[in-house]
């Protein structure tokens, strides 16, 4: 009878690694200030911050110079959207040779000790992981419908080793409070920066996380400060378009398994039907039509 290979156990993460957290803004200036607040604020000092500005308009260059001269500001000469936002402040951290990159919307709202808890949560998982997060939760403290993270159910032996050490094992997550290595940057490139906002964190991630490792620290909690609890169909209006182009994107790239694309087509689906309702507008109609054909057509990568 033959015996199974004993796996040896990988060496420590060091939790002195180099961090640097990255946060794209957009004409919300307030919202930014609370922001980097709470990042100057953290129990464990990270490294360097950035601040990646695409075009703001409300003064908000200057509200970052003035009351945070110590972090960096890298002003965009156009509006990239969040996901050209995060492509540059990725490729920023890491040719400055930071270890972990902690990205973030100016909307995050991290606590004291949410660092420190993602690296005592690296330096505690079974296997050496590439992505870090935290449960992400709205204002009155219930779970953001726009940031629920896809676990890695189907790998048991993970979900076993994980649950051990008090983790959960990632699939997907979200840019909202996600600490990405270095090591994942070098294995898989940027984010992508052409699908401008929404679904290039879920793409990201998943790319990574398909033959990699990532895990939910459950003590590593931020808030998202969003005006509502939203998801994409609530949130959108026009925007819509973005949701079921990089959707598509996303189905025909290769950040999902055929059961993951399966269970991501049905949710669009969903969202596809709710945004739509009982009595298509043609607005909205046009929006959906419009997504769909650039999302067939667009270059996936």
């Amino acid at each position: 009878m033959s015996v199974g290979k004993l796996e040896t156990p990988e060496p420590p993460v060091n939790v002195r690694e180099r961090v640097c957290a990255v946060v794209v803004t957009r004409d919300r200036r307030a919202l930014l200030r609370t922001c980097l607040e709470r990042l100057a604020a953290q129990e464990r000092a990270t490294d360097a911050v950035l601040v990646i500005d695409n075009q703001s308009s409300d003064g908000t260059a200057d509200m970052v110079r003035e009351e945070f001269p110590d972090v960096e500001l890298v002003r965009l000469e156009e509006n990239v959207g969040g996901a050209g936002g995060f492509a540059e402040g990725v490729r920023r951290a890491t040719a400055a040779g930071h270890d972990w990159i902690w990205l973030m919307d100016d909307d995050t709202f991290v606590a004291p000790g949410t660092l420190a808890a993602l690296l005592d949560g690296a330096a505690r998982a079974p296997r050496r992981p590439q992505v870090l997060a935290g449960p992400v939760r709205w204002r009155d403290g219930r779970l953001h419908p726009m940031n629920e993270p896809w676990f890695a159910w189907r790998r048991r032996r993970e979900v076993a080793a994980a649950a051990a050490a008090g983790l959960l094992p990632l699939r997907h997550t979200t840019f909202v409070s996600a600490l990405v290595h270095r090591d994942a940057v070098a294995a898989h490139g940027l984010p992508l920066a052409h699908y401008f906002i929404w679904t290039d964190d879920f793409e990201y991630t998943g790319r990574i996380l398909r033959d990699g490792h990532g895990y939910l620290v459950p003590e590593a909690e931020v808030e998202h400060a969003t005006a509502k609890p939203h998801n994409p169909v609530s949130a959108a209006g026009d925007r819509f378009f973005w949701f079921v182009r990089n959707s598509l994107l996303l189905l025909r790239g290769k950040a999902l398994t055929t059961p993951e694309r399966l269970r991501y087509a049905r949710m669009m689906a969903g969202m596809v039907q709710e945004y739509l309702g009982a009595r298509p507008e043609p607005q909205r109609l046009r929006i959906v039509a419009r997504g769909a054909w650039r999302g067939l057509r667009d270059p996936v990568r």
